[in-house]
């Protein structure tokens, strides 16, 4: 019998089947004849598209039909601000990131720092603040272009955004939200409205240029109700439905659900801001293995890339694929021990991490380039 396990917008938990969230949630796979026509437009395929890692969408053809008619798409994606970026937030990022140069579109970055001040209880407006701009240096540092990325956050261009979410949360039910989210008569009626602002971005820049332009979400899989609802609203309101592509989620450390940016101490999680030597520690110490209880067995036997969180962030993280197949090999057959697979993840983790927080120094100087405020 398949383990339950929960994917909502506030809570992932458990071994999750992508499978059978594809089912629950109605999203659709991404099959290779849409990898083929993503193809043509981008002449070759980001890595995360080939391994699966986005692995499924919404009205993803359309926006296709869309730019061949030269009806050109924006981007739009996020990031609530509860504490330091760690690993997992990046990865719709960065394949935004590749989004954005291949179709050169502009990206509409939303952080909603309102979100996190009515869903968590411990965080007050000044921490979702300080972690907003905290996140936003590690956004810039991914190398979005300046000149196509708007970056805003809810309470400071709550001006423009306000009056759209009031025609927004107007076409939204209570029963609809209560539904959807599973929220309870104990939840502060700031949770029940949230989701028409989240809805804002999908539809923000046809409205300041007034035309109908297509919208394209990348996001990890857990947000996809909130659009899901956008969705619904959209065309009641004379707008394109926004399309999305979703991602699976980077593992925490120890194998299951997500990582989890609440708690700087935690030992299942990597934030963008570590030092190497931490980095190191966490790996080698906490990184569940697929390695057999001892060598001698391990090499008779060979280890279980598919379970093995090194092999996994790899995955993620490794661009090369006759390098990444050539690990799976040797770690399956035995050649390869866990020691040395987490020394190698170790090295490409903190080569990736060591450029990036060159890049978010520079970011500090480069964060007016990018604000939207009223």
């Amino acid at each position: 019998m398949a383990k339950d396990f929960v994917v909502t917008p506030w809570e992932v938990s458990g071994d999750i089947n992508y499978n059978r969230l594809i089912k629950k949630f109605g999203i659709q796979k991404i099959d290779n004849t849409l990898l083929e026509r993503i193809k043509k437009q981008t002449k070759d395929l980001h890595f995360y598209l080939k391994r699966k890692i986005f692995f499924a969408h919404r009205d993803m053809n359309w926006i296709l039909d869309q730019y061949e008619k030269k009806n050109k798409f924006f981007l739009y994606t996020g990031r609530a601000p509860s504490g330091h970026t760690h690993l997992g937030h990046i990865i719709p990022w960065i394949f935004t990131k590749w989004l954005q140069d291949k179709f050169n579109t502009e990206l509409w970055f939303q952080i909603p720092d309102d979100e996190k001040f009515l869903f968590k209880t411990n965080l007050t407006l000044d921490d979702t603040n300080h972690y907003a701009y905290e996140n936003i240096l590690d956004i810039i540092a991914l190398g979005f272009k300046p000149k196509k990325t708007k970056i805003f956050l809810n309470t400071e261009y709550a001006k423009t955004m306000y009056p759209i979410a009031l025609k927004i949360s107007k076409k939204i039910t209570f029963s609809t939200v209560k539904a959807v989210f599973g929220l309870k008569p104990e939840n502060n009626i700031g949770t029940i409205f949230y989701t028409a602002m989240q809805s804002v971005p999908a539809v923000l820049p046809s409205i300041l240029k007034e035309k109908n332009i297509p919208c394209l979400i990348p996001h990890a899989v857990d947000q996809d109700p909130h659009f899901k609802i956008s969705r619904d609203i959209m065309p009641k309101l004379g707008w394109y439905k926004p399309a999305s592509i979703q991602c699976r989620f980077l593992p925490p450390l120890t194998g299951s659900g997500k990582m989890s940016a609440s708690d700087m101490q935690s030992t299942n999680t990597i934030f963008t801001i570590e030092y190497p030597e931490e980095v190191e520690r966490k790996i080698k110490k906490y990184a569940f293995s697929g390695g057999q209880p001892t060598i001698q067995e391990h090499k008779e036997k060979g280890g279980n890339p598919e379970i093995d969180i090194c092999y996994q962030y790899l995955s993620f993280f490794l661009d090369n694929d006759k390098k990444l197949q050539k690990i799976y090999y040797d770690y399956r057959t035995g050649a390869m021990l866990t020691s040395e697979l987490k020394e190698i993840t170790t090295k490409v983790i903190n080569n990736f991490l060591k450029k990036h927080q060159k890049a978010r120094i520079k970011a500090k100087s480069q964060i007016e380039k990018f604000m939207l405020r009223d």
